[in-house]
């Protein structure tokens, strides 16, 4: 799928993806764990009589790297707790809309003078770090030259509206293009009947020559599980994986009931370029294909996070 094509009536920025959307329309005072970082732009504005509703996302950085981990470790938190993961883990607060400006509702103007009025508030008020305003752009090239570059550091595709089109609260105003690539990785168990695997636990190879865990599919189609299972063979007691377990998803507590097989059968998946700090795909990855024609050495090593 190719990225979007912007004409003179649609503005896209980057894509961080930290945070689903609901949650952005709070009020900054709702994000408590992370108040006490960004409370001091926030009387600087006060202090000039200059309050706005601001739309955007929090982002942390860990190694030059988004760190969704880190941020939601920090909305875990309260208290001292909080405050030893703000000085730990700094937040910026990246804008991309302006909803109120000094009691003015702004959502039924043209994105084009909410961004504009963004622009100048920033300009204005002279923020800087923890605040940050998103770039956008109506020009192609440079839209591809984000795609080419900012995906290295987690950020996962753009996002574009019209400029024309007024905030609808609650309403999908903004489409999405997130940047994914075809990896292949190596299958260490299944969850499902082994009849009919329902999902497959994938890994790669170290260059220590262990195992690691990368990520876990979607659910496969019936055809494709029927086919797999066909191609795994069940594992011996000395599987790299024996004795772990693994989440049913990002932040969950749920285990997952697991089959371990051996580490032979080699698939293709879909995966963005969302990392957690150690290494794994955060998303689970999209079914392509099995390769039983490539073997678990033509598979690409394990890269580490910054946290592994």
């Amino acid at each position: 799928m190719a990225p979007p094509s912007p004409a003179s009536t649609t503005s896209l920025t980057p894509n961080p993806s930290t945070i689903p959307t609901p949650k952005h329309s709070r009020p900054l005072s709702a994000q408590k764990p992370l108040t006490p970082v960004i409370c001091r732009q926030t009387e600087a504005i006060d202090e000039t009589h200059v309050v706005a509703h601001i739309n955007g996302e929090l982002v942390v950085w860990e190694a030059g790297r988004l760190a969704f981990e880190r941020l939601q470790g920090r909305l875990q938190r309260r208290g001292a707790g909080a405050a030893r993961r703000a000085e730990q883990w700094p937040a910026h607060f990246v804008a991309f809309d302006l909803l109120r400006l000094t009691g003015t509702d702004t959502t039924t103007r043209p994105y084009r003078r909410r961004r504009a009025a963004l622009e100048r508030l920033f300009a204005e008020q002279t923020l800087t770090a923890p605040w940050a305003l998103c770039p956008s752009t109506t020009d192609p090239a440079t839209v591809h030259e984000w795609l080419a570059t900012w995906t290295a550091v987690g950020v996962e595709g753009v996002v574009f509206k019209k400029l024309e089109s007024t905030y609808a609260p609650s309403a999908r105003g903004w489409r999405k293009y997130k940047v994914r690539e075809t990896e292949d990785a190596v299958v260490g168990a299944f969850t499902g009947p082994p009849a009919a695997p329902r999902t497959l636990l994938l890994g790669r190879y170290d260059t220590g020559g262990r195992l690691r865990y990368v990520g876990r599919s979607t659910s496969l189609p019936q055809a494709a599980g029927r086919e797999v299972a066909g191609l795994l063979v069940p594992a011996g007691d000395a599987h790299p994986w024996v004795g772990w377990t693994f989440s049913a998803g990002w932040g969950s507590r749920e285990q997952l009931h697991v089959t371990l097989v051996a580490p032979e059968l080699v698939v293709e998946v879909g995966v963005d370029v969302a990392r957690d700090s150690a290494g794994r795909w955060r998303h689970p990855a999209s079914w392509h294909r099995a390769r039983p024609d490539l073997s678990p050495a033509d598979t690409p090593p394990f890269e580490p996070g910054p946290g592994d």
